[in-house]
């Protein structure tokens, strides 16, 4: 009887723990998506980018705005390009800035 009403206990203690953490990402304004790049503008010192994607739920167009040195540094050895589906996070802040922007695909 004891293993039952614990096993119960944690299920409902689990339950409420990953509402409260699913409610605070979205309050904090973070999206995700998936879909294929159309595009990518480097900025002139190549310390940033604007990729173009468009969602494969809402097929959306939506420019998100990149600063991380990795993801540049593909951008710059053609190892992301127009055309590679894409699954990013970024925070809606008015610019999109990408929290992670990588292939679908792993790589």
């Amino acid at each position: 009887m004891k293993s039952k009403l614990s096993a119960i206990l944690f299920s409902a203690v689990l339950a409420v723990s990953s509402l409260t953490l699913a409610g605070n990402a979205a309050a904090s304004g973070e999206a995700r998506m998936l879909g294929p790049m159309n595009k990518v503008t480097m900025s002139a010192d190549g310390k940033s980018a604007v990729a173009e994607l468009t969602d494969s739920k809402t097929k959306e167009a939506i420019t998100i705005t990149i600063t991380d040195e990795l993801t540049l540094d593909k951008f710059k050895a053609k190892q992301i390009v127009p055309g590679d589906e894409i699954r990013a996070r970024y925070m809606k802040d008015g610019k999109n800035t990408s929290k992670s922007f990588k292939k679908a695909a792993g790589c």
